[in-house]
């Protein structure tokens, strides 16, 4: 398959009042054509300004893009004054309720998307907006349209997300925590809802979330993150199998295990450390079992493992 997006030593500086921090930083990976790619890791880690940065969103002036290149389909995002956002690389947000307008209904908002990038009219505009939600399990998507946000269920406005983000039929779509604050079996249903577009549209999808075993139900492939860089790149199986970097398999172990009593669960001992005054060398030494001498002294470098790329000074000398 060929290489639609190239992310490319990726960092965003913050400024706050207390000093600066980079999040991600430098941090390099690639979605195929119709691939998922899931990205997990800790709150603070950089997952969800990374899809900001690939959308051309990161909050100014605060936050500014230092250093990296976005190819997609051959073009460096950051240096393209006409960014494809809501047609070609498409977003659902975290919070659907804080996305959309609350004193609008549902089908004005969506219709709207078509408008602004198409010049459709309102009625062509909302039979296309009737279409896609009744193909994303809407409900009596007619009647639906006259409704407002706070009229919805979680789920139904999170598949409104879904439909406003599919409706220009984007080539790469970034779900950024799109099943949080859902119940499991609504999260099941949202997460076959993007199974299926990817099936049936032909749609690259980035899928961040916290939570490791949300994203081995989509995601081909998975980015471990933590404290702003990447640890580990593994196709989705391999990573259960065999996890290289020691916080992923740190990750993995505190899954709950529905066949397994336990009096208290699994969890990684310590805390992630503050950007502001990152850890030298490999920045989880602090919380590492294995940790090396080298690896408080030295950035690891990233080696390859049977096409699997790992972070980790481990495999110095062994997969290179």
């Amino acid at each position: 398959m060929n290489t639609l997006l190239s992310v490319e030593d990726l960092t965003v500086e913050f400024k706050v009042s207390n000093g600066k921090f980079k999040a991600p930083d430098g941090v390099s990976f690639k979605i195929l054509e119709n691939e998922c790619v899931g990205m997990v890791g800790e709150s603070g880690s950089g997952k969800s300004v990374t899809a900001l940065a690939i959308m051309g969103l990161v909050p100014k002036p605060q936050g500014k893009i230092v250093k990296g290149r976005i190819i997609f389909e051959g073009k460096d995002l950051l240096k393209f004054n006409n960014h494809p956002r809501g047609t070609k690389i498409s977003m659902v947000f975290q919070n659907p309720l804080n996305s959309l307008n609350p004193n609008m209904k549902i089908g004005k908002q969506l219709s709207e998307v078509l408008e602004q990038h198409y010049g459709m009219s309102y009625k062509e505009a909302i039979g296309k907006v009737t279409a896609m939600m009744k193909q994303l399990g809407i409900p009596e998507p007619e009647e639906m349209i006259e409704r407002y946000p706070f009229e919805y269920s979680g789920g139904m406005r999170q598949r409104a997300m879904i439909a406003m983000a599919m409706l220009c039929h984007p080539k790469l779509l970034i779900a950024d925590e799109p099943t949080t604050a859902l119940d499991v079996t609504i999260q099941a249903q949202i997460i076959q809802l993007f199974k299926k577009l990817k099936l049936e549209s032909k749609t690259s999808i980035f899928f961040i979330s916290h939570d490791l075993s949300v994203v081995s139900q989509i995601a081909d492939r998975v980015i471990v993150m933590y404290a702003g860089k990447i640890c580990e790149i593994s196709k989705t199986e391999e990573i259960f199998e065999k996890p290289l970097h020691p916080y992923t398999a740190g990750l993995i172990s505190s899954i709950p295990d529905m066949k397994e009593r336990k009096t208290k669960l699994r969890s990684i001992e310590g805390s992630v450390p503050s950007l502001i005054d990152p850890p030298a060398g490999c920045r989880f030494h602090p919380r590492c079992s294995q940790k090396m001498p080298l690896c408080m002294e030295k950035e690891p470098d990233d080696f390859s493992v049977n096409d699997r790329i790992v972070k980790c000074w481990l495999y110095k000398g062994v997969y290179q």
